[in-house]
């Protein structure tokens, strides 16, 4: 089955892709292209998976980079060997022929580039991790190897949407001591619930922190089960585990 690839046209010339979920291995609640290791999956199958997804871009497994995501600020520049198990969520390089992959199943996968200094980036951002920083520091990361920031380029590829992304007041309270500006991305839903609108304050940060282009390619993971995993939609539906998408931009 042919693998279902996203791309941007903010990202080339670099070889990248938002792989949905169609023409993987898996069966079951991660029929598809389920890329987690951390799922219950088969290992083997998920491997299989991840083979597929590097052979779009023209590489072998061992080329695809990842590291353990943890929701945290972290970035991993990769200058060679890519240590394993390294807890961060965000990877840059300037080195050719290596591919930086992030997973998610809500959460923004961001892949970014600056062509004119070949170097990339990628980062896996839920709220935490946006809230915390990792998008301002795997700009930060890649500046330390040559990029210029107003160069980058940084694409949000599928991610939960506003109208799926249903929220506390404790959650908005966690945004509210930190800006009072935050406001501006929930909307009010039932009750004391709202609606957080997590790629919105993405583009926020992306842009205030001086990206020359910021985007989201406007797929929700939520909304659209056929083509994508999503984390919250497998509680709603009291699923035992659920797949993961992978995200994947090379030098």
């Amino acid at each position: 089955m042919t693998l279902d690839i996203i791309t941007a046209h903010a990202l080339r010339p670099f070889q990248h892709g938002f792989f949905g979920r169609a023409g993987g291995a898996s069966s079951g609640v991660f029929q598809g292209l389920n890329c987690g290791y951390g799922s219950s999956d088969q290992h083997e199958i998920v491997t299989i998976n991840r083979s597929r997804a590097a052979a779009a871009l023209d590489l072998p497994l061992v080329a695809l980079k990842g590291v353990h995501q943890v929701h945290s600020a972290r970035i991993l520049t990769i200058t060679d060997r890519a240590p394993a198990g390294v807890e961060a969520d965000g990877l840059v390089t300037d080195r050719p022929g290596i591919a930086l992959s992030v997973l998610a199943a809500d959460c923004q996968p961001v892949l970014l580039a600056d062509a004119e200094a070949q170097v990339i980036g990628a980062v896996h951002a839920g709220w935490r991790g946006a809230l915390g920083g990792v998008l301002e520091a795997v700009l930060d990361a890649m500046e330390a190897v040559g990029a210029e920031r107003g160069r980058i380029a940084a694409v949000i590829g599928p991610a939960i949407s506003q109208r799926a992304y249903e929220v506390g007041p404790d959650f908005l309270d966690a945004f509210l001591t930190e800006d009072d500006d935050y406001a501006r991305f929930f909307a009010q839903g039932n009750g004391d619930r709202y609606q957080f609108d997590l790629p919105g304050f993405g583009l926020h940060r992306l842009r205030e922190a001086g990206v020359g282009h910021a985007e989201w390619t406007r797929h929700c993971t939520y909304s659209d089960p056929e083509r994508f995993f999503s984390y919250r939609r497998s509680v709603h539906q009291k699923e035992a585990d659920y797949g993961r998408l992978i995200s994947v931009i090379r030098l």
